[in-house]
């Protein structure tokens, strides 16, 4: 019997190997041993996402590595959602979240190559409905209770602070300020309006602070996009655009705004926390929402994504087509904040990226001049040119959990290299 289960499992390895073959666009590595990568470590990283499926933090996970050109290591485990029979799949669909930002940052960093922009510009030559936002500072009311004192800002909002999170812009989630809380009342992300609207009700906010004094962490993703739309003639949403300058030239058919009905039963779910904890909402794949989230509103695959960071691991180019420039890509995965608080010990920011900038002062150990980021439902990847390596995660799960799961699994990717 113990022969019989050994020869199944390995079948079903082999199964597994030939379907990853197929749908991923680098070649399997013979091993992980092969490109540097320890089995036994990946290993022990599959049974903890097993032992977290089993314990209902999440349904399933597609997790994967690679290195030198390989896939090291693809791992596709539990189910696809938690109220379907259906098997968590290669190509299963994830809400990526801020994983969406990369995607939009180099497509306006391509206009940037065309001469179309400079990163120094002011937003409001493009956007002028932005020009005219004052900065909000909360001090104390007459009443003793707090108000926002109005001052205009001490330079112009540049494309640059879009890019790298200087801009004053925040996200209404992320604080109780006056600033955050008229967000929230105003309705910035609203899934129900254009693009254009967004700028527009946007604009009508008060700035948190002035542009590039501190990094903190926004909506200025979301003002690229539609920055995006109007560099492109005004005429085409972010999708078309973003579809033609990333998506279609990487080959990456599953991407997007909205998953078409034929792919619906493809898009992976969150589950409830466990012990009736509650969990994150998440907006429908299918909802026909005009807004397009250039922050945070995109889904993709795997084998998508891979294409992508292949193509930023290989100097902006895979498979014959170029994405973006080899000097833009090094300027774009440079640090851009130099010292501004706001971000964590050792770890910076550049033109769409988190920047690694020193090994020690972070608590995940990497590479200097690793780069990445990652979704709210915790998708994560990063970049390691050093290391020549490429890791990927892609979950579904709540905001309380997916910081821990993220960080576990960086430190056990980067405990599995032993070459």
């Amino acid at each position: 019997m113990k022969a019989l289960k050994l020869i199944l499992t390995a079948a079903v390895l082999s199964a597994v190997a030939a379907t990853a073959q197929a749908q991923l666009p680098l070649p399997m590595a013979g091993s992980p041993e092969e490109v540097g990568l320890s089995s036994v470590q990946l290993k022990k990283l599959e049974s903890e996402t097993i032992r977290h499926i089993d314990e209902g933090l999440m349904p399933g996970a597609v997790m994967l590595v690679a290195r030198r050109g390989k896939v090291a290591w693809v791992s596709v485990q539990g189910k696809r959602a938690p109220d379907s029979p259906d098997p968590m799949k290669l190509d299963s669909i994830f809400r990526i979240y801020s994983m969406t930002k990369p995607l939009v940052s180099t497509a306006l960093m391509q206009m940037v190559e065309e001469g179309k922009l400079q990163i120094t510009d002011p937003v409001s030559k493009y956007l002028p409905e932005m020009g005219n936002m004052s900065v909000g500072t909360e001090v104390e009311g007459p009443d003793g209770k707090p108000m926002l004192r109005y001052a205009d800002p001490t330079r112009a909002m540049t494309v640059q602070d879009l890019l790298r999170h200087t801009s004053g812009l925040t996200y209404g989630s992320r604080g109780a300020s006056l600033i955050n809380a008229s967000y929230v009342e105003a309705g910035i992300g609203d899934r129900s309006i254009t693009n254009a609207q967004f700028v527009s009700r946007l604009s009508k906010l008060a700035l948190k602070f002035n542009p590039g004094d501190r990094w903190e962490y926004s909506v200025a993703v979301d003002v690229q996009g539609r920055l995006l739309e109007v560099l492109d003639g005004g005429k085409r949403k972010l999708s078309e655009i973003l579809k033609e300058r990333v998506l279609d030239p990487l080959g990456m058919v599953d991407t997007g705004f909205q998953v078409p009905a034929d792919k619906v039963a493809r898009a992976a779910q969150q589950g409830p926390r466990p012990n009736g904890q509650p969990a994150t909402p998440r907006f429908a794949v299918d909802d026909g929402a005009k807004y397009e989230s250039g922050g945070g509103g995109a889904m993709s695959t795997m084998a998508d994504y891979l294409r992508f960071t292949s193509a930023l691991a290989n100097g902006g180019a895979f498979q014959g087509k170029r994405i973006i420039g080899k000097k833009t890509l090094e300027f774009m995965s440079a640090n851009h904040v130099q010292g501004r608080p706001g971000r964590p010990p050792g770890l910076g920011f550049g033109l769409g990226f988190e920047v690694r900038t020193r090994v020690g002062d972070s608590g995940i150990p990497g590479s200097v001049g690793e780069y990445g980021w990652a979704g709210n439902a915790g998708t994560l990847f990063w970049v390691d040119p050093k290391e020549q390596l490429i890791a990927i995660y892609m979950i579904q799960v709540s905001d309380p959990d997916r910081v821990a799961l993220r960080n576990q699994f960086r430190t056990m990717v980067q405990a599995a290299i032993i070459d």
